[in-house]
């Protein structure tokens, strides 16, 4: 194709509206319109009444240390969101709902919503379990009426409304599918960089975190605009060329990444953070079974995704916030629960264990295509040892 005639690129980002929350209120609608938190490890599912009526736990007293997973838009109103600390978001918003997250529900609607997408557009590009980039390029209809339909089939396959942003790339269309939100289509077109995106906080933009935000803030800039026609010497000395540069590009619009229908994943992991810091000793027992469990999810994962792998670590928080890993490789790849629960074993006897343990987690790395058909590469006692 002549390049001087290829056709405008079109970028979707679809992004599902406060997703888990939403999978929640399909099951219980008497919530509709009520300010609602999902997480918190010791959060319990809904007592029911002889009549029916359904019971919800509340944030008022919550004590532990969870965090929200996320929230309805009402408990964002209230100041409530994701990764928040469950006990400050009791201090908002002490009437919210409290449910406990409910995993196997959203990846079922999540691969309902993209099967959906892929009815209408399939040069998919999957980011999560709650969106995903399309790439409507070539696709024949109006981007508008595309967008409709998405949307509209998104709905008829899971009840659940999406906010979809449209522009020439990845990165204003991810910044332009959060501005009207929720259930909103916004196309960034001629003109809308500078009306839409650069009024925005620089923090909008995916890639700016805290610290990069903080540091440009003490500099004076706040929104995208004054990052835009910040002097790029100033960028270099606050953050070393390749970064400035790329701070430059995004202000300005600019991205030329493509959507990418299919990646090999670098690793698989699992990791739990305990309501309360466990003692290596006394609260062996409960530790044991956290730790096989997660090597059971763990083989659960490898074995519908189609991997094994060859790198086995863990990794541990302690009650100091100090966080360590270990790493094993072995020999032949696995991916059996019992493999991977010796071979994470072994890796936690390089810890020495002088502080109650805070998070536990395995990880799968080095993998590569394949079903482990044995678990004979590795053997091992099934109790934990953190000696």
């Amino acid at each position: 194709m002549d390049p001087d005639h290829a056709p405008t690129r079109r970028i979707a980002h679809l992004d599902m509206d406060a997703f888990y929350a939403s999978v929640e209120r399909l099951r219980y609608p008497e919530l509709k319109g009520l300010p609602v938190v999902i997480g918190g490890g010791s959060a319990s599912q809904p007592s029911v009444l002889p009549d029916g009526t359904r019971l919800f736990s509340r944030l008022r007293g919550y004590v532990g240390r969870g965090v929200v997973t996320t929230s309805t838009y009402e408990a964002r109103a209230l100041g409530v969101f994701s990764a928040m600390g469950m006990m400050k978001a009791a201090q908002l918003a002490p009437e919210a709902i409290l449910l406990p997250v409910d995993f196997k529900a959203y990846r079922d609607y999540s691969r309902r919503f993209k099967a959906a997408v892929a009815s209408v557009a399939d040069h998919i590009e999957d980011r999560g379990i709650d969106e995903i980039y399309v790439d409507l390029s070539n696709h024949p209809d109006d981007t508008l009426v595309l967008a409709r339909r998405i949307k509209q089939a998104v709905f008829q396959a899971t009840g659940l409304t999406c906010s979809i942003g449209i522009s020439p790339n990845k990165l204003l269309s991810k910044i332009a599918s959060e501005l009207d939100k929720p259930d909103g289509i916004t196309v960034i077109g001629p003109g809308d960089l500078e009306a839409r995106i650069w009024p925005l906080p620089v923090g909008k933009v995916n890639g700016i975190g805290p610290k990069a935000n903080a540091r440009l803030a003490a500099a004076g800039i706040q929104t995208i605009a004054e990052l835009a026609a910040a002097p790029p010497e100033v960028l270099q000395t606050l953050f070393g060329l390749s970064y400035a540069r790329w701070l430059l590009n995004v202000a300005r619009g600019i991205d030329d990444r493509p959507v990418v229908t299919y990646s090999e994943p670098k690793s698989i992991s699992r990791e739990t953070t305990f309501d309360r810091d466990l003692h290596v000793q006394r609260d062996r027992t409960v530790l044991s079974a956290q730790f096989l469990q997660l090597c059971e999810q763990l083989e659960g994962d490898l074995l519908r995704k189609g991997y094994v792998g060859r790198t086995i670590g863990i990794k541990l928080r302690f009650d100091n916030f100090r966080t360590v890993t270990r790493d094993l490789t072995l020999p032949a790849p696995i991916g059996r629960a019992q493999a991977i629960h010796h071979a994470a074993g072994l890796c936690l006897k390089r810890i020495t264990m002088a502080h109650r343990i805070r998070l536990l987690g395995v990880r799968v790395s080095g993998l590569e295509p394949g079903t482990d058909a044995g678990d004979d590469v590795v053997r091992g006692p099934s109790q934990l040892s953190l000696y």
